[in-house]
């Protein structure tokens, strides 16, 4: 069976998290990514939370690389540039998130590349994009989180911003230029001309944030933070419960726990649940409001049943009476999970330095494109 992206060529300069996670979506897709490192070491990515053991490539590296091809090329060295050149020529896509104006000094930026192939679309990741005030600014994800507003709504309330665990400065951007890319390559397919496109951080994780801003345009003012609870007015909370291995408590036994304002129904099935039923017509309770108010209440009443049961069994529980919540699953049980494992989301590789090792696969699912797993190129495997 054929991918959707089959046939589709990417020459990839990207390294860290940003431009890599993008190329390995494409790469997932049946497309043709041919990483370009540098002779001294490749992509920095390569050693990057690497403290297990230094000599081999890091995780950080192979969970987001894997399906591509690695090349070494000289970028300053004028053979170098010729075959960068030659490639370029070849190519559907040219992707980078080098530093500002790198590429052009390079030779290797837009204006060069549509002189080169004129079919080509040239990808570009930046901090701040490549125009406007901050363009010549470098960003990291924490930057990005705290430009976008998304830092100043994450943390509990009264206390400093936070920086959100998940990465959506980087891979989030990523995401925002995969689809960029495609749009383009469609386009293409109509007008028969590549084009430029570009995704600046600190605007992808804005268009993440962008719900957070609907009190502000109300009111004037801005959101502030609410720890997990929730500022839409019904009731939401992280819920306490028994340890959930043998070895006893962890920091992760909890669950969280959605009543939403327009749904008492779950409000209902959580008293039926932890058999309270009287609780349905509690004055602390009764309403979304009340529910609100008496949070604090709330969440002790759902503790004394919670406390004496797993994570896991309260999940079950709860969700299989409609209610929305989740056991919250620290890194090491998200690999093991049963529900990732069937699907086929964590899969376990082979690796010629690694060995066997677990990875995250794609959560793209076409009926017809399926992803066949392989692992993230050594350096310079296929030069």
């Amino acid at each position: 069976m054929t991918q959707a992206l089959e046939g589709i060529r990417v020459i990839d300069f990207t390294h860290d998290q940003a431009g890599p996670s993008c190329t390995q979506m494409l790469a997932w897709l049946g497309a043709d990514v041919i990483k370009i490192e540098n002779p001294k070491g490749g992509d920095r990515a390569r050693r990057l939370w690497n403290s297990d053991n230094p000599d081999l490539d890091s995780f950080f590296f192979l969970l987001l690389n894997s399906n591509k091809r690695s090349t070494v090329i000289d970028l300053k060295s004028a053979d170098g540039k010729e075959i960068a050149r030659r490639l370029i020529k070849e190519a559907d896509v040219v992707a980078e998130n080098l530093g500002p104006g790198v590429m052009d000094r390079l030779g290797l930026g837009w204006d060069a590349v549509k002189e080169l192939n004129p079919r080509a679309v040239f990808a570009s990741v930046k901090g701040f994009g490549s125009y406007g005030p901050y363009s010549g600014f470098k960003c990291f994800e924490p930057v990005a989180q705290a430009t976008s507003g998304a830092m100043s709504v994450t943390g509990e309330a009264g206390g400093t911003p936070l920086v959100n665990g998940a990465n959506i400065g980087d891979s989030g951007t990523g995401m925002h230029l995969a689809m960029a890319i495609l749009a383009a390559l469609v386009q293409r397919g109509r007008t028969g001309k590549g084009q430029l496109v570009e995704v600046a951080m600190q605007e992808a994780v804005l268009n993440l944030t962008r719900v957070k801003f609907t009190g502000t345009l109300a009111t004037g003012e801005p959101l502030r933070r609410s720890g997990n609870r929730s500022p839409t007015g019904g009731y939401s909370d992280l819920i306490r419960c028994a340890p959930s291995k043998p070895e006893g408590g962890g920091v992760d036994d909890y669950i969280y726990i959605i009543v939403p304002p327009d749904n008492p129904e779950m409000f209902h099935a959580a008293m039926d649940v932890i058999g309270r039923p009287e609780l349905k017509e509690d004055e602390r309770f009764k309403t979304p409001a009340a529910r609100a108010k008496n949070a604090a209440a709330l969440t002790e009443v759902l503790e004394s049943w919670t406390l004496s049961r797993n994570k896991h069994d309260v999940m079950t529980a709860f969700a299989g009476r409609g209610m929305v919540c989740g056991a919250v699953l620290d890194t090491a049980e998200v690999l093991q999970d049963p529900h990732l494992r069937e699907r086929g989301t964590i899969v376990d590789l082979d690796h010629p330095t690694r060995g066997r090792f677990s990875t995250i696969l794609s959560p793209l699912r076409l009926s017809d494109s399926p992803v066949t797993p392989r692992r993230a190129p050594l350096f310079g495997e296929h030069t």
